[in-house]
């Protein structure tokens, strides 16, 4: 009788730990791949003007960034307008032609976005329609600022 009331013994059961290296992996490769990096540092200052309608543009790997408008000096200081593509400082003007028609030879739908702050002068964006013109990179978008109602 004393063989009916024992005590059963209570089995500590541990979670299974096989597949937690797969689904570390899996997070890894999820958070690398849909990750966007920073490309350039914008070395002239950009205030954008501001507009009522504007479009969204759906394919951003298609869209080469021009930045015109005072270089950044130090001490919050500027300086005369510029030219950026990408991360470097265009020093003439005619240089926009070549390296623009290279990335154009890259990617036949590229679109340009000229990015111009509202202090900048005409005449250098002027000289940089013409030297896209030149270049043969038509599709030119005017980035703005969704202006607030008040």
């Amino acid at each position: 009788m004393a063989g009916h009331f024992q005590k059963k013994m209570k089995t500590k059961e541990d979670i299974p730990t096989a597949s937690l290296p797969d689904i570390i992996f899996m997070l890894l490769i999820f958070f690398m791949v849909s990750t966007v990096l920073r490309e350039t540092t914008v070395q002239v200052r950009t205030q954008l003007p501001s507009a009522e309608a504007l479009t969204k543009i759906d394919q951003k790997r298609l869209v080469s960034y021009i930045y015109i408008g005072p270089r950044k000096l130090d001490g919050n200081r500027i300086g005369e307008t510029g030219v950026q593509i990408d991360d470097a400082l265009v020093e003439d003007v005619g240089n926009v032609r070549t390296i623009m028609y290279r990335k154009l030879v890259e990617q036949p739908k590229l679109i340009v976005s000229l990015k111009v702050d509202t202090t900048s002068e005409m005449g250098m964006v002027l000289d940089v329609q013409q030297e896209l013109r030149e270049a043969g990179t038509l599709r030119i978008n005017y980035s703005s600022k969704r202006e607030i109602p008040s």
